[in-house]
């Protein structure tokens, strides 16, 4: 299993590489720059700048600069936010993202996978109906639309919740950016553990335990098991989207986290951030991956690395 893992990680460098060198490339050609102002800044001025950033280089060299530099493990200056490194940036943001990202995880996991299971064993009832119904709104209905709704009820009309703000993680400022989070990853949980334990439950196994007389909760167990390959899979790149925050919620919230830094570095034109996030993402995907493969083989003994 280690050799396995190494040979994972040391396979991924290559695609990091490329992941690299596109957006490296695709953020330089695009039009503007980090110092394009409505004001024009003075000519001697642009001329500094871009010596200090490096900027007044040929490309291929200001390429081989931001690689040797991204080797050190160091993302380099921001451009807009001039008195911080996009390290500081992520290490000021990047636990915000996470906490707020693995407790949606967390919450779309545990009620997604209840809701599903009840709507397997229940198939084509109401309840089965409703749970389905439900879960397509979740995914057809965007987060832009959900956030303001959530906070127009909780508050504006209710003032049971803010409406925004991160007040040093006080938790009644994360409920709401939560719930929005959440409520997409249910739906597609539910559904995937829905369609799994439905195509589990008619296996030949489980029909042998139920002739059997077997309880419910033993069969469950069972069924849970194996109906949760499909959402696993799923876990790892929405796993990873989660944890780097999303671009939508943080930025109507107002919550210092990598999403809104990556909206400011697009918008502004800020090379190294929005290098800096496609990086982080592109890491936290490779890692998840490689999390998701190994619990696979836990939740099936037939998978085996080597």
């Amino acid at each position: 299993m280690a050799s396995y893992i190494i040979k994972r990680l040391l396979s991924a460098i290559p695609t990091l590489l490329v992941i690299v060198t596109i957006s490296f490339f695709l953020m330089r050609v695009a039009p503007g720059g980090p110092f394009d102002l409505e004001r024009p800044l003075d000519p001697k001025v642009m001329e500094n700048l871009k010596r200090v950033y490096s900027l007044d280089r040929p490309l291929w060299e200001q390429y081989l600069i931001y690689l040797r530099s991204l080797a050190q493990g160091d993302l380099g200056p921001s451009f807009y936010w001039r008195d911080f490194s996009v390290n500081e940036l992520f290490a000021r943001a990047l636990p915000i993202s996470m906490r707020l990202g693995a407790s949606a995880l967390a919450i779309a996991l545990v009620v997604g996978a209840l809701l599903g299971a009840l709507a397997a064993l229940r198939q084509n009832s109401p309840g089965d109906y409703a749970v389905m119904t439900a879960a397509t709104l979740g995914i057809t209905i965007p987060t832009f639309v959900v956030a303001p709704i959530l906070q127009l009820v909780f508050g504006l009309d209710l003032g049971w919740l803010p409406v925004g703000g991160w007040n040093d993680g006080a938790i009644r400022n994360t409920i709401l950016p939560i719930t929005t989070l959440a409520l997409p990853q249910i739906a597609v949980i539910s559904r995937l553990t829905r369609a799994s334990m439905i195509e589990v439950l008619r296996s030949h196994h489980i029909r042998t335990l139920r002739s059997q007389g077997m309880p419910l909760r033993y069969i469950l167990k069972h069924s849970l098991r194996g109906a949760a390959l499909p959402v696993v899979s799923y876990l790892g790149p929405a796993a990873a989207a989660l944890l780097t925050g999303s671009i939508v919620v943080e930025n109507i919230f107002g919550l210092p986290g990598v999403g809104r830094y990556f909206v400011d570095g697009a918008l502004n034109r800020d090379y190294t951030l929005v290098m800096g996030t496609v990086i982080l993402v592109a890491v936290l995907v490779v890692i998840f991956n490689l999390f998701v493969d190994l619990l696979y083989a836990w939740l099936d003994p037939r998978v085996r690395y080597e």
